[in-house]
């Protein structure tokens, strides 16, 4: 048991027995009195009465002392309902309304107001905010609404009819919030929405409020991306396609001085219904159900068959770093290549990541291991993901592929500039760079110009 469960216990513990004392004392005055005055031998049924009086008084208080203390409704920062308690609320409310809107609201700066301000003004913040926004929401109508905090700054609304309802009114309040500080301390906020149209299941709903406040969060407002697949059948269907191991692999050519260099591999699961779920709306679940290890032995066991029929073609994979950091998954992969010699200088692997990790030697141990079997290391999203900068810094690797946003726009000076800056840093550090989404001859002349390495789009090759 951890230390702070102990000295809960302990706590409970001392103060059940500060309660039951003054009963206990009652209880033994009335005995000690009644045993001193009565002048009647007192009667067996008496010493049970009292007897069985002070055990279920004690019992009953330190019912009320312990499940008082498991029973927590809401919460002591912001005085809004505690998550397990507005999960079930919600669950009556969705169950016995036909329409029903949940509305997620962040504040996205949370972490910044903590480290700069101190804890207790992030705290103040939380409740400051949570205020506000039933004061604004107080002027158009809306009053008596559930709201629950799910965790750091992260808010859920529960509103009685469809999103539609709401969309104009949340975001005004999120215009609105631009102007909203506390004791000076700027406030930034995000938001999204969706209704039970998408799922009735509490868990499906919050999960997909936070992915599209993810995707839309520069937009302010996030409404529900159309998804035709129910997720509790997407979740079956991952399930399933893993287990049977189908997958289809859709490949794209990379060119390199007019010349095919690598095969750009992406994988697709199958759905029973003949359906194809693409990796925006899998990979997440992947993670969920603890299933990405899994999914990438499957991949590159997949591309060894493909690799074995081929003569000396190159393949590019996506594997996910915790698939690499993970010593068990890691010592497949090796034996992978261990036992197919012929994968040597055919496989590139490319990876990206959200957040940094701190142990960037035993990264690099990794990452060198599978460079001794010869595969070529890539990074993804240069330019979008900071780690991608830090990895380029930090790792030992061969290619870095720019992010699609600086590829789209790469005909304007400016994003011609800043990609013609990656490409002198990646260069000036031995490691050779990668642009995709090569649309016309216009772009592919401005790539080429910069002095990009591999090129890669449609108008180059289709995706077979």
């Amino acid at each position: 048991m951890l230390l702070p469960q102990t000295k809960e216990r302990e706590y409970r513990f001392r103060l059940a027995l500060r309660m039951v004392f003054p009963i206990f004392s009652l209880i033994s005055a009335l005995f000690f009195h009644t045993f001193i005055t009565s002048q009647e031998v007192l009667n067996i049924s008496f010493y049970v009465e009292i007897s069985l009086i002070l055990l279920f008084s004690i019992y009953f208080i330190f019912y009320l002392i312990y499940k008082g203390f498991d029973i927590k409704i809401t919460d002591n920062i912001s005085n809004v309902f505690t998550r397990e308690y507005m999960y079930e609320y919600l669950k009556k409310e969705i169950k016995k309304n036909h329409e029903y809107t949940l509305v997620l609201i962040s504040v996205d700066n949370l972490n910044e107001i903590n480290s700069r301000y101190g804890i207790k003004n992030g705290d103040k913040v939380l409740l400051e905010i949570v205020l506000w926004m039933a004061e604004y929401l107080k002027t158009k109508d809306i009053n008596n609404f559930p709201i629950g905090r799910i965790k750091g700054g992260d808010f859920i609304i529960g509103l009685n009819e469809n999103k539609d309802q709401y969309k104009t009114i949340m975001e005004l309040m999120c215009l609105k919030s631009e102007e909203f500080k506390v004791d000076e301390i700027e406030i930034q906020i995000s938001l999204a929405i969706n209704d039970i149209k998408f799922s009735k299941n509490i868990d499906f709903l919050v999960e997909n409020l936070f992915e599209l406040q993810i995707k839309n969060r520069d937009l302010k407002l996030a409404t529900n991306i159309e998804n035709d697949i129910n997720p509790s059948d997407l979740e079956y269907f991952v399930i399933n396609a893993i287990k049977n191991r189908d997958i289809s692999i859709f490949m794209q050519d990379i060119f390199e001085d007019e010349k095919k260099a690598f095969k750009e591999c992406s994988i697709k699961l199958n759905a029973p219904d003949g359906k194809l779920l693409h990796q925006k709306n899998y990979m997440k679940i992947l993670d969920k159900l603890r299933l990405m290890n899994e999914y990438d032995i499957i991949v590159l066991e997949k591309i060894v068959e493909i690799c074995r029929k081929t003569d000396n073609e190159k393949f590019v994979i996506s594997l996910a770093p915790t698939s690499i950091r993970n010593q068990i998954t890691f010592g497949k992969i090796k034996e992978i290549f261990y036992k197919n010699r012929f994968l040597k200088d055919r496989i590139v692997v490319l990876f990206s990541e959200n957040e940094y990790f701190p142990k960037i030697d035993k990264f690099n141990g990794y990452l060198e291991e599978l460079r001794d079997f010869g595969v070529l290391v890539a990074v993804d999203r240069l330019g979008s993901l900071h780690t991608s900068f830090l990895y380029l810094r930090d790792l030992n690797i061969d290619i870095v592929r720019f992010d699609s946003y600086y590829s789209k726009k790469i005909g304007e000076n400016r994003y011609k500039n800043i990609i013609s800056g990656f490409n002198t840093m990646a260069k000036e550090k031995g490691v050779k760079t990668w642009i995709k989404m090569i649309e016309d001859e216009n772009t592919k002349k401005v790539a080429q110009n910069i002095g990009v390495n591999y090129l890669q789009g449609r108008y180059l090759s289709p995706l077979k």
